[in-house]
């Protein structure tokens, strides 16, 4: 029988980053896929800046941006008329060292994963299905069936279902997964092919009856097509061709379709488990959340559960933690899962909804006020940090602690620039560091090498105060970058290092 430290499920986004990262911490692991190959189809597009900055930790973002597309405008049409252009470029600018929003179709993100992770000494187990699974005290024993109907029967301490929506593992444990569905039937295609709207950019086509959007897929020529099927063809749409859909707001952003490289249809639902835990397993990604495609961040959201649970995961493993470091995943990851829900479905139900009331606020209002809206400093920076993922945090979770100027435990660390670099350079590998603005004791110096903790001491600049950092603060960081504990200093001095032991014996933490 097979061994590992960890079996995961599912070889999407979601299930790779996983794998990655633990065998960053130098996890034995798993994975295995139903399917005989990664995705060829550019499902997911939209990567977000919070994914780029923590990408950046195993040496992933750079790889990311040469071979993507960033998205500098975004154009509103309604019914053939072109009703303003909102300029993107660094929207996010002093926010983060990925200040845009950028596209990279899924399935080339996909092989870079799967590249990098045969690199690290791992490959995707293929044509492999999941059965079923029996917990059995410290481990799970798995029921795998392969392509030729073979079944193997493998151990694992942990499994994990990064399955999609139709989970395996979810529906072994018995999670709920509950929610609901729209009534409007979907397509996706890529195209190429000539139209104002292929012009590297986004654009959206609000019209009184059907919905498009086109996401740029290259600089000029390509891209992909979201939009509403006709009522009248929607009842069979596994007989459905790129020739069936509406083609009312394809003609009016004057689209000509020279090649279609894929196409299908879909329901868009909005749904979420009830848990991201039962023993020893784990939902993550679609497994556990599924949601409308607005503000892409379907894909996004995955790969935060795969980072948040893997270092957690490694520090059990390896017996730097306690088990009951593994609660924190769901209490961290659900809330926000449940918010996302909640947010995608509002401004999915705006866009979609019917009726003379909506037709007006959507085809005769919102053209108007949304690029007005769009040249707002306050609205750009709330559109942008809401979209990127940067406003995530944990500040309600059982493992933060302590607040130091604006910046509290759980917060995601704030993103400073100095001369000739960033407070965000990533260590040789994901691990726990502390971060000192202005000037380190000698107590806490020597705290850090007996811990083996990186210490980090950057000069204390008007930046820094700016982005709501304390000057002389300690500030632990999480193998994930989000602050751990934040202590200040007092009237009497600094903060000393006892702060730090007392949050590692709360969480029973070995560093």
């Amino acid at each position: 029988m097979k061994e590992s430290d960890v079996l995961i499920v599912g070889a999407g986004p979601s299930g790779l980053v996983l794998a990655l990262w633990l065998k960053a911490f130098g996890v034995n692991v798993r994975i295995v896929d139903a399917a005989s190959g990664p995705g060829t189809t550019s499902r997911a597009l939209a990567v977000q800046a919070r994914t780029l900055e923590l990408y950046r930790q195993l040496d992933l973002a750079q790889p990311v941006i040469e071979h993507g597309h960033p998205i500098r405008f975004f154009n509103i049409w309604t019914e053939g008329e072109h009703r303003g252009r909102i300029p993107l470029g660094a929207i996010g600018s002093g926010l983060t060292p990925y200040p845009f929003f950028h596209i990279f179709p899924q399935d080339r993100h996909e092989q870079l994963l799967v590249e990098r992770l045969l690199a690290a000494g791992l490959a995707v187990e293929r044509e492999r299905t999941l059965t079923g699974f029996d917990e059995h005290g410290d481990h799970v024993v798995a029921r795998i069936v392969d392509a030729a109907r073979n079944e193997e029967r493998c151990a694992a301490r942990w499994i994990i279902g990064c399955d999609g929506a139709r989970s395996a593992v979810r529906n072994v444990i018995g999670v709920d997964f509950p929610g609901g569905t729209y009534r409007q039937l979907f397509y996706v295609a890529d195209i190429e092919g000539d139209s104002p709207a292929l012009n590297g950019e986004l654009n959206l086509d609000l019209d009184e009856s059907d919905l498009l959007a086109v996401f740029a897929t290259a600089p000029r020529g390509r891209g992909r097509l979201v939009g509403t099927v006709r009522e009248d063809r929607a009842e069979h749409p596994e007989f459905l061709a790129f020739s069936d859909v509406s083609q009312r707001a394809i003609d009016n952003l004057m689209i000509s379709v020279h090649m279609v490289n894929w196409f299908s249809t879909y329901r868009v639902h909005h749904r979420v488990a009830s848990h991201f835990r039962r023993g020893r397993a784990f939902l993550v990604g679609d497994a556990g959340h599924i949601h409308s495609p607005a503000g892409g961040q379907g894909m996004n959201t995955g790969i935060g559960d795969a980072i948040n649970l893997a270092w957690k995961l490694a520090a059990v493993i390896q017996n730097r933690a306690p088990a009951g470091l593994l609660d924190s995943y769901e209490a961290e990851r659900l809330p926000f899962a449940r918010r996302l829900v909640d947010t995608t479905d509002r401004a999915f139900s705006f866009l979609t909804a019917d009726g003379p009331v909506a037709e007006i606020v959507r085809t005769g209002i919102a053209p108007r006020l949304m690029p007005l809206i769009g040249k707002l400093p306050g609205a750009r920076e709330y559109l942008f940090r809401t979209i990127s993922q940067t406003v995530v945090h944990y500040r309600d979770a059982p493992l933060c602690a302590g607040h130091a100027g604006k910046v509290h435990g759980g917060d995601r660390l704030p993103w400073v620039q100095f001369d000739g670099g960033d407070n965000f350079v990533p260590l040789p590998k994901p691990d726990w560091q502390v971060h000192v603005y202005g000037k380190v004791q000698a107590d806490l110096v020597t705290w850090c090498a007996l811990h083996g903790v990186a210490l980090r001491r950057l000069d204390w600049s008007e930046a820094c105060a700016a982005a709501g950092l304390a000057r002389d603060a300690i500030y632990l960081l999480r193998p994930d970058t989000y602050v751990g504990l934040a202590a200040p200093g007092h009237a009497a001095g600094p903060p000393t290092v006892d702060v730090l032991d007392n949050y590692l014996r709360a969480n029973g933490l070995t560093l």
